[in-house]
């Protein structure tokens, strides 16, 4: 974290979390071609961000290094329903009671963004305990989606 110029005591950090990319690593004694698709890097103390749905926690967490993970953990809750079908199984009504307290865009391009049509972001974290370690838990407060 680095302090702010011209404003003592605000901190910013960045994490350059990107998912879904092949890069050239050493592991079990050999270099490899190693895909993350779906995850990030999580080397010992990299920074990254593991998100929710947009009506759920996301988390910054630091990599724990894990070597039989390949040094990687998830890159967010995933899905449980597919666009198409979080279209067809979700209303704008249940949305609406869903993202209640976070502002949105009121539309139906945002059903298939459904917090339901994610798996559980704390069980996500639970199942990656030996991958990351939780810096800070962020809470949504806006949501935007182009239409």
């Amino acid at each position: 974290m680095t302090e702010r110029p011209g404003q003592p005591g605000v901190c910013v950090s960045t994490a350059d979390s990107h998912h879904n990319y092949t890069e050239r690593e050493h592991h079990a004694g050999r270099d490899v071609w190693l895909s993350r698709k779906g995850a990030i890097s999580a080397r010992r103390g990299q920074a990254g961000l593991i998100p929710g749905s947009m009506g759920t926690a996301s988390y910054v967490v630091a990599g724990l290094g894990n070597e039989a993970a390949l040094l990687s953990a998830p890159h967010g809750a995933g899905r449980s329903h597919s666009r198409n079908a979080a279209r067809r199984l979700f209303t704008r009504s249940d949305l609406e009671q869903r993202m209640g307290g976070i502002a949105w865009g009121h539309s139906d391009a945002f059903l298939d963004e459904h917090p339901d049509a994610y798996k559980p972001i704390d069980q996500v974290m639970a199942d990656a305990a030996d991958l990351v370690e939780v810096r800070h838990t962020l809470r949504q407060v806006v949501n935007v989606k182009g239409d």
